[in-house]
């Protein structure tokens, strides 16, 4: 038995057939989409390695089941950059050596504009700190990871007040 979905990935219109309708949207993305940036990890929602942003909220894709998000809009690592300008939150990653190995980054990444997004990360490196705690990283980045995202939530913010000027 075949099910159909329709899921906005990325900005583009997608209608997916589904053979199983146990599949995650963290493998539909990877073997279906072929979009490899989100990681699979622990495979167990722990680690944040597959994070992704579903309908605005930070979702460990490993967790969610494609068919329960039919009609969603679904945001990953590689639909950030606009060209070749990358996303602020990218390129404060870059500017603060934000990362080491890079396998952890991408989920990294998503949670960071996410918790921007949702607008808790502030200016405080303890709530940046709480707010990403659902990513783990094992070369223990972390001090680049909280500056990236506050440089890139005041970037942000900055260009956000000058639109609106």
């Amino acid at each position: 038995m075949s099910l159909s979905i329709n899921l906005t990935v990325n900005g583009v219109p997608r209608r997916i057939e589904l053979e199983d309708p146990r599949v995650t949207l963290l493998d539909l993305l990877r073997e279906r989409l072929d979009l490899h940036g989100t990681k699979k990890g622990c495979d167990r929602g722990q680690c944040g390695a597959c994070t992704v942003i579903l309908d605005g909220q930070r979702v460990n894709s490993c967790l969610a089941l494609a068919i329960s998000h039919d009609g969603a809009t679904l945001r990953t690592v590689e639909g950030l950059a606009q060209g070749d300008a990358l996303h602020p939150v990218q390129a404060a990653f870059i500017e603060h050596d934000a990362f080491q190995c890079g396998f952890c980054t991408p989920g990294q990444i998503m949670s960071a504009v996410g918790l921007i997004e949702e607008g808790e990360a502030g200016d405080d490196p303890e709530r940046v700190r709480e707010g990403m705690s659902g990513n783990l990283c094992r070369c223990a980045a972390y001090k680049g990871i909280t500056e990236a995202v506050l440089d890139a939530q005041a970037r942000m913010a900055a260009a956000g007040r000058e639109e609106a000027a």
